[in-house]
């Protein structure tokens, strides 16, 4: 089993109005390092969801941005502390950065991390400086955009990662759900939870979205929150199976048909997610620390020994 492989260029990333004045920026195809951003523009100033992974990508999301709206930049959210959604937050000077405390806290304790060299060495990372949220909350914060109400909520425990909020917009039904939702890449809860994450999907659930900007992949309805959770309950079941045989989470993984899986990109995240997985057998709480380093290196030897495909 392989990484993504891709055959053709990428088409450009774009904006999607999703509401009146609220934007999904969408960057195909969603793969590894390739995540959505998004914004509301207001009358006296903008609200950033996320921040992208490179340089280049990050300075193009603000060009699109500007595109809409001639006003400034005023708030960017964090929904998470991984590089593709906060690497380029120090290109946003002039706003104030949203995030919860453990965003803040891992973003300062892991910088700009080595483990980008677990993938495609041809990235063009950019000149990163690792910029934390400096404001920052524990449960949940309400921003406002003109007279709309934009709630973001830290989803009280172990999901994707540790520190995972949403940003939801009752009013309008609009949900920026940050990586809880994968649309049409493998959900990856390596640093995170399984069972935790499929907690936090019914916290989704309860909102009563109708239109859901995920992390990665296209604009979606709600129906997607669903496909997300039977992928995480199908590595609970076969982590139980692989790990009652005696095997590890790469033989496990080695020996797994994905079946109606198997057409998510990124498919070597089965590896880490079996990691995390049978952690949680052995009774590791959710989040807890894991081995990752071991975990990545099962990825790479599950992907034929090359690095992970990456073409931020």
């Amino acid at each position: 089993m392989s990484s993504t492989s891709h055959d053709h260029p990428l088409p450009p990333p774009r904006v999607e109005e999703v509401s009146d004045g609220i934007y999904a920026y969408i960057q195909p195809d969603g793969s590894w390092w390739i995540n959505n951003t998004g914004f509301l523009a207001g009358r006296r100033g903008v609200i950033g969801v996320d921040a992208c992974s490179t340089e280049r990508r990050t300075r193009a999301y603000r060009e699109a941005v500007a595109a809409v709206s001639a006003r400034p930049i005023t708030t960017l959210v964090n929904t998470h502390h991984h590089g593709d959604h906060t690497f380029g937050n120090y290109l946003f000077p002039e706003a104030t950065i949203v995030g919860h405390e453990g965003t803040r806290e891992h973003i300062l304790a892991e910088g700009i991390p080595a483990y980008r060299a677990a993938w495609s060495a041809e990235v063009e990372w950019g000149a990163l400086e690792a910029v934390p949220p400096f404001l920052t909350f524990t449960d949940r914060v309400t921003l406002y955009s003109d007279d709309l109400r934009c709630e973001v909520r830290h989803v009280g425990g172990a999901a994707h990662t540790t520190n995972d909020s949403y940003v939801w917009i009752p009013e309008r039904r609009v949900l920026f759900s940050g990586d809880l939702v994968f649309n049409g890449g493998t959900p990856f809860v390596l640093m995170g939870s399984v069972t935790g994450a499929i907690e936090a999907l019914s916290q989704l659930d309860e909102l009563g979205a109708e239109t859901i900007v995920p992390g990665h992949g296209e604009v979606c309805g709600p129906e997607v929150i669903d496909r997300v959770r039977g992928y995480l309950r199908f590595v609970l079941a076969t982590a139980e199976r692989g790990r009652a045989a005696g095997l590890t989470p790469l033989e496990t993984a080695r020996e797994t048909d994905l079946g109606e899986w198997a057409g998510l990109l990124d498919p070597e995240r089965i590896v880490g997610n079996l990691h995390r997985a049978y952690a949680e057998l052995d009774g590791l709480p959710p989040g807890g620390p894991i081995d990752l380093v071991a975990a990545v290196g099962d990825m790479i030897t599950f992907n034929g020994g090359r690095p992970l495909s990456c073409l931020a």
